[in-house]
């Protein structure tokens, strides 16, 4: 189950990639087209505003891509004793999956979220091993497996 909740981050991501690289290149191409119908301050308002959707969007694309090249230094096949980047874990409060952060996805009807380390949960179950328990917003879980 690992290696097909794996594969889905990944299309997950490749799909925020491919939006954030058509979104720059049709910020660029509306810069471009602005640039050739209108005139004075009117142009280079909408060339500077063209810009700034092209680098939003550039930085979108940036960050989608470092998080597919982390989703590819996860090897499935290694067993983990303590949650760190890479494990699945089962806790009482459901299923999490220590990776990029790209919220709930839906595998085979089970919802798995998908935290990077850096959040808030994944920062109090980090380094944790089964049987531990850790504390949430007021109420006590317990890791169940990690796989």
């Amino acid at each position: 189950m690992k290696q097909q909740l794996l594969e889905k981050v990944k299309k997950l991501i490749e799909s925020r990639m491919q939006t954030s690289f058509e979104a720059m290149e049709a910020a660029k191409n509306s810069a471009n087209e602005e640039g050739k119908s209108s005139a004075g301050d009117k142009y280079e308002t909408a060339r500077a505003m063209g810009q700034l959707d092209r680098e939003m969007n550039g930085r979108m694309y940036g960050q989608a891509r470092q998080e597919r090249l982390s989703l590819d230094k996860i090897d499935i096949e290694t067993l983990f004793t303590k949650v760190t980047f890479g494990a699945l874990i089962e806790t009482t409060m459901g299923y999490f999956f220590v990776s990029i952060g790209a919220g709930i996805v839906e595998l085979n009807g089970i919802k798995f979220m998908v935290i990077s380390q850096e959040a808030p949960i994944g920062q109090i179950i980090l380094g944790k091993s089964v049987g531990e328990t850790f504390e949430f917003r007021g109420k006590i879980y317990k890791i169940l497996s990690i796989s």
